[in-house]
């Protein structure tokens, strides 16, 4: 066999390789500066950063699990219940959405997905004070189900889905589902969505990120402490007494409440990069 003689780089490529070195590099300073702060005392890291680690991991990790104004293992429960259902309901019934805006063929369809994207580009700060006002009425206040429940109607997904669908769920297929005998509901699950999962862990990820990180609405809706969620104990850590303040908790609770996203992302980043690419193409 011949084997294939290697094209000698080019000073163009060689460039473009040392920039994006360089870039990720500067994109992953920060956490590697919050892993290493996380090791160091309260002391040490007042004394500047360094890039070796400091031998306090276990006191800050037994300093955040024993302070009694933190309960951190409730919390990421909490996080986790939040983030977990506000993207199972996005995912699912958003992209029941954009298969009937893909599917259907009827009155006012470009209208209703023009007024989905417009609804994409208003601030969910706008609409707070309404929709604190009316989960006070309902009753709402100190629960879980206004952070779960409006997930339902998330236009980024319908969005993403709508593209993702037009690229790569022909018409003709859903044409031979119902010619077959299936009901909307059935081909939908059993034929849309196996052919669909890239995109769902896709926005799967996106949806449970963004709502694993989310502190405006948690903070203005939960009160008690034991239904306070990772991002608002992070936040009442750091706004602590300055006697009391603890630099080496804060950066441990920080990595903390980041090592299940990025745990995700290490997991599926295939499917963010294979379902972001196939998404972006119109069919």
């Amino acid at each position: 066999m011949v084997k294939k003689q290697r094209k000698p780089v080019t000073f163009r490529e060689l460039m473009i390789y040392i920039v994006l070195v360089l870039l990720t590099c500067l994109c992953l300073f920060p956490f590697f500066m919050l892993m290493i702060n996380a090791t160091r005392s309260h002391t040490k890291i007042q004394k500047g950063f360094t890039f070796l680690p400091g031998g306090a991991i276990f006191m800050n990790l037994r300093n955040v699990f024993h302070n009694e104004n933190l309960p951190v293992l409730r919390g990421t429960l909490n996080s986790l219940v939040i983030a977990g259902g506000s993207a199972a309901l996005a995912v699912y019934f958003s992209s029941l959405t954009a298969y009937g805006l893909h599917a259907y063929d009827f009155r006012g369809k470009k209208q209703a997905f023009s007024f989905i994207l417009l609804v994409m580009l208003v601030p969910s700060q706008v609409s707070a004070l309404g929709f604190l006002r009316e989960m006070l009425a309902l009753g709402l206040r100190d629960s879980f189900l206004p952070l779960i429940l409006p997930a339902v109607a998330s236009p980024t997904v319908v969005f993403f889905m709508k593209q993702y669908m037009a690229s790569a769920v022909p018409l003709e297929l859903v044409s031979a589902a119902r010619i077959d005998g299936a009901n909307e509901f059935y081909a939908f699950n059993r034929v849309i969505i196996p052919i669909m999962k890239p995109a769902f862990a896709v926005q799967g990820i996106f949806a449970f990120v963004a709502s694993w990180n989310n502190y405006f609405m948690p903070s203005l809706l939960l009160d008690s402490k034991m239904k306070k969620t990772l991002p608002i104990l992070i936040a009442q850590l750091r706004s602590a007494d300055f006697l009391k303040y603890d630099l080496g908790q804060v950066y441990m609770l920080i990595t903390i409440a980041i090592l299940p996203t990025v745990i995700v992302y290490l997991l599926l980043s295939k499917n963010i990069v294979g379902g972001i690419a196939l998404g972006g193409i119109k069919g």
